[in-house]
């Protein structure tokens, strides 16, 4: 079941995940930033820095999200209703997803000077990442059910 190719596999998903999960912990900082800027260069530098980190970070997030399609297809890791852990972990993946999609979309609130919300929305916003992590790692190492 585990060979050398599952192993490679698994250490490059591990590798990208760390990267798109680091892109979304600093994405909602700079969205702090922007929700308190009211210098128009300053504003104009810092949603340059989002754009970019927002489209790195989704170029990150392709491949975790493939590797660990392809660790369940070919090692039919997590299948089977013995497996609740990975039912959990797949959905809160795909609430990774979800929070990754809904940063694009605020990103494009903040280029169209829409944002409604403060920097204290976003501090709180920006600790989601955080715990949907945590909840991963337990959920694949702890394997609790």
């Amino acid at each position: 079941m585990e060979g050398q190719g599952y192993l490679w596999i698994k250490a490059f998903h591990i590798v990208f995940v760390a990267a798109w999960f680091a892109g979304l912990f600093y994405l909602p900082r700079i969205f702090v930033n922007l929700a308190m800027e009211t210098n128009p260069p300053a504003t104009s530098r810092l949603l340059l820095m989002a754009r970019k980190l927002y489209r790195f970070t989704t170029l990150l997030a392709v491949p975790a999200i493939v590797l660990g399609a392809a660790i369940v297809v070919l090692y039919k890791i997590g299948l089977g209703s013995e497996n609740g852990w990975f039912h959990v972990k797949a959905l809160l993946v795909l609430i990774t997803i979800a929070y990754h999609v809904y940063c694009g979309k605020i990103l494009r609130r903040f280029e169209a000077g829409q944002n409604t919300q403060t920097h204290t929305y976003y501090r709180w916003f920006n600790e989601a990442p955080v715990v949907l992590l945590t909840l991963i790692v337990i959920m694949v190492v702890v394997k609790p059910f």
